[in-house]
């Protein structure tokens, strides 16, 4: 089993239904020395309009929602452009953000 072997500090459940396992597998974690983390969403630092484009159009491989706090202007984009941005967003189950609101960065989009 993972929680067992040896080297593994940290094991992230990255599934939808991980937080029914989370405790079960926090307690067994906790004997072994091995932390046991879910969380359903993730914060991303966006810095330009083509790092949020190329990352809404890469395959999403979590199903957590990403927050896409964007560090570039969002007035700034064409009219229309934020509206078609966001509900692409949407439709993966994310949102995105004004940058001034981050305060957790769990990863980031660069160009």
């Amino acid at each position: 089993m993972l929680l067992t072997t040896g080297g593994i500090e940290v094991v992230e459940l990255d599934y939808e239904a991980g937080w029914q396992d989370a405790i079960e597998l926090g307690r067994m974690g906790q004997k072994v020395g091995v932390r046991v983390e879910f969380r359903g969403q993730e914060n991303i630092a966006v810095h330009s309009l083509i790092a949020l484009v190329v990352g809404l159009s890469r395959l999403k491989l979590t199903f957590r929602q990403r927050n896409l706090y964007c560090l570039f202007d969002l007035d700034a984009l064409p009219a229309g452009e934020l509206v078609k941005l966001e509900a692409k967003a949407a439709v993966l189950g994310d949102y995105i953000l004004a940058g001034h609101l981050l305060r957790d960065v769990d990863g980031r989009w660069r160009e």
